[in-house]
């Protein structure tokens, strides 16, 4: 009984490798994140340097809050340990995210199989069978939607995820309309929503303009909007990383 619940984290991480290197989409990404590292490790002061720490956000960017990292002072042991714990780190976070393109690339593991059929139904039903498909088909929109948010909302990853979104978002804007020093608290719902968040940001650039408190609000909406992608995705993993083969009864 005590190796009961002990076999079950293995084949989810064989899942999760399985997902980082299955398909054509994760294994480019992860190509383009070694090649990334090769230029930070040959062009160290070039613009491109912190491309890794980019590619593998946002989890990348939870090594900011820790106090050993690149640049750790101390010695060598010390200096190295940082450094080797924060490139585990890094390449954990690129696997995670290699995984959340390859469950994105095999689709909804809830899809019908091809070959599954519904069951036949008396003729009397056909009015009730037929009204129901053409209420269906008058929403297309409504129910795409809703299957594409749903990974976001149905797993305790991704709730988890984007209960840090809106706290990190709360925060913000608590310190830019309550707070008389907001500082630099717009820095926490960017790291948490990147990398798609930097849009946000761009588009809500400080501008001396009339309108300019309305930025706030600008990125507030673009980083919500940010965690949500970005919270589907992590759903869509939980969903892929849940699928088993059918084993037989013991």
């Amino acid at each position: 009984m005590p190796n009961a619940s002990r076999p079950r984290r293995l084949p989810r991480l064989r899942r999760l490798l399985a997902l980082a290197t299955d398909n054509w989409l994760a294994r480019g990404y992860l190509a383009v994140f070694a090649a990334s590292v090769l230029v930070m490790l040959l062009l160290p002061d070039s613009g491109l340097a912190a491309s890794p720490l980019m590619l593998t956000a946002p989890l990348s960017f939870l090594s900011v809050v820790l106090p050993f990292g690149p640049g750790t002072e101390g010695g060598g042991a010390a200096e190295v340990s940082a450094i080797g714990f924060w490139a585990v780190w890094l390449l954990l976070c690129a696997l995670v995210n290699a995984a959340v393109l390859g469950a994105l690339a095999e689709g909804s593991p809830t899809a019908a199989s091809p070959g599954a059929r519904e069951p036949l139904r008396h003729v009397s039903d056909a009015s009730e069978r037929n009204g129901t498909e053409t209420a269906r088909s008058a929403r297309p929109r409504l129910r795409r939607t809703r299957a594409l948010l749903a990974p976001a909302v149905d797993n305790w990853l991704a709730r988890g995820y984007l209960t840090v979104v809106a706290a990190a978002v709360g925060f913000f804007l608590y310190a830019v309309y309550v707070s008389p020093d907001p500082g630099f608290a717009g820095i926490w719902p960017l790291m948490a929503t990147a990398p798609f968040s930097i849009l946000a940001f761009l588009v809500a650039a400080p501008t001396e303009s009339p309108l300019a408190w309305l930025n706030p609000l600008i990125f507030s909406a673009g980083v919500a909007l940010s965690g949500l992608f970005n919270a589907a995705l992590l759903g869509r993993l939980a969903r892929r990383l849940r699928v088993r083969e059918a084993r037989p009864a013991a």
